[in-house]
Order: structure tokens, then sequence, then C-alpha cells
């Protein structure tokens, strides 16, 4: 009987291995606070090993045609940003929500990554919005996570526990860097409601939050070893148990007024596309073993 334990043992062990060697990493780049032409934007991306880009949904056709033919001079692949209008009537938002949906899906991207719902909205009213991703990731196939963001319906860490257990398809996009400013601490990866949500989450927003803000000045000072191996810790949990042989991240550390700015210059006091770039290093080292 021992060595027959031992034998599986060896075989479980063996065959985890072989999944994470297996597993392989996408990393995409954040055109938030972009100030280059897209040809430049891609270029940079590709040099500095993104396999694409993360952007908003350009809805005039010339700016489609432009990232479409970035894309392909580049090879490079796409996550399309979306999102709920709060400044329209819920109804209205809802129309809207759906109808922008189905256009982003004739693109047919990686995933599409949404911006649902409002802080001041009821689970239910929220629900209803995650109902027509569901659906529509059924029916076309394409994964569709749910931020965690401030003000959307998954600000914190308790509703958005909620969520999950009334909306049995809910799948996440988790930037926990969110939930550190909104509850004031850095949240752990024990944490007994942050558990609950893991199983969700099928893309990740690479960002350094902390206890009064959602992103540190410079993720590569060591002020912030803490906050960012809190941070690598979550993430690296995340992937190795996803399942996925494909695991798909965005690094998001954005442009001022996110980055902080010397007073009265306004001039950054941090590199936004150097604080990328290293977090997507950092992740990488996590993995470098494999």
């Amino acid at each position: 009987m021992l060595t027959r334990i031992t034998f599986l043992s060896v075989l479980f062990l063996v065959l985890s291995s072989t999944l994470f060697a297996q597993q392989q990493l996408l990393f995409f780049q954040t055109d938030w606070g972009n100030e280059r032409s897209l040809d430049e934007f891609l270029n940079h991306a590709k040099n500095d090993g993104y396999d694409g880009i993360e952007t908003w949904f350009p809805f005039s056709e010339d700016a489609q045609n432009e990232l479409k033919a970035g894309l392909e001079k580049y090879d490079l692949k796409v996550v399309f940003l979306h999102g709920t209008n709060k400044g329209l009537p819920y109804a209205e938002a809802l129309k809207v929500y759906e109808e922008n949906l189905q256009k982003i899906i004739a693109w047919n991207p990686v995933k599409i990554n949404s911006h649902t719902g409002s802080d001041y909205w009821t689970l239910e009213q929220n629900k209803a919005f995650i109902d027509i991703t569901s659906k529509a990731s059924k029916e076309s196939g394409i994964p569709i996570v749910h931020e965690t963001h401030r003000s959307r319906f998954s600000f914190n860490v308790p509703l958005t526990a909620e969520m999950v257990k009334v909306a049995p398809d809910l799948r996440l996009n988790l930037d926990i860097s969110h939930w550190m400013v909104v509850h004031e601490r850095l949240i752990g990866l024990k944490d007994p409601l942050l558990q609950q949500i893991i199983p969700r989450v099928d893309h990740i927003h690479a960002r350094v939050g902390f206890a009064e803000g959602p992103q540190v000045n410079n993720p590569a000072a060591p002020e912030w070893e803490s906050a960012l191996n809190t941070h690598l810790d979550i993430w690296e949990h995340i992937i190795r148990n996803s399942g996925q042989e494909v695991y798909t991240i965005t690094t998001e550390f954005g442009p001022p007024p996110y980055l902080p700015t010397v007073p009265f210059s306004n001039v950054p006091i941090a590199d936004q596309w150097e604080a990328n770039v290293f977090i997507m290093n950092a992740i990488k080292a996590r993995f470098a073993n494999d």
C-alpha cells in the first residue's frame, strides 16, 4: 500500500509539473495614457516582449481599420475594454451595453474586459449586465470578464463575494489594487472572502496598490517591497491554480494623475512604461524555473 501511495504521489507531482511547464503567460500592455502614434505604441510593445495590447474598442471605422492593420503588422493580440455608461438611465444603459458588446464580439478578441454596472445600483440591477455577458460569451465562445474596480458593482470585496454566490457564470478580471485602497489595507492571499473570489478570476490587471492609493509611485522602489510581494503572491497563486494552459495578464500602471507628479511642475516622478515592464518581468520571474 505504501508503495502504491508513493507511486501515485510521484505521478501527481509529475503531472502537476507538466501542467505548469505547459502553462503559457500572455502579457498585454495598456494603452491608457499613451501619447505615441498607434504604430509607435504597437512597435514599442512588441519590442519589449508583449504579446498584445488592451484598449477600449474604437467605434469609428477608420480607427478600427488602423488598429486591425497595426495588430497584423506587429503580430499582436488584443483584449478589448467595454463598459456600462453610468451617465445613462438604467434601462438605457443596459440596452446600449448589450448593443456595443455585440459589436466588440464581432472582432473576435482574445478576451473582453468589462467595467460593469455601478456602485449606486442594486445587486439585482448589476447582475442583469452580468447575465447579458454570460449569454453572449456562451454563444460566441469569447471569454468576457468583469473587472474589480472602484465605482462598479465590484468596488469592494464583500459585495463581489456576494455577486459570486448569485451569478454562477460570473468570471472576473482581478485588479486587486482597487481593493487595497478601498479597504485601506493590504489584502493577503489567505483572506477568506478573497479565497471565495479567486476561482472566478480569468484575467489579471497587474498594478500594485497600497492602503492609501491604487498605485504605488514606483513598484521597483524598496519601500514598496511588501506591497509588491503581496500582489505577486496573489497573482502567482491564481495563475498556477487556474487550470488554464494560457493565462492573460495586462500590466496596468497608469499615467498622471494616477502616477504621482512633482508639485507645480506636474512632472511624473516615475516612468509609467518602465513600471509596467518591471511588473511583467517580476511576474515572469515567478515562473522562470517551471
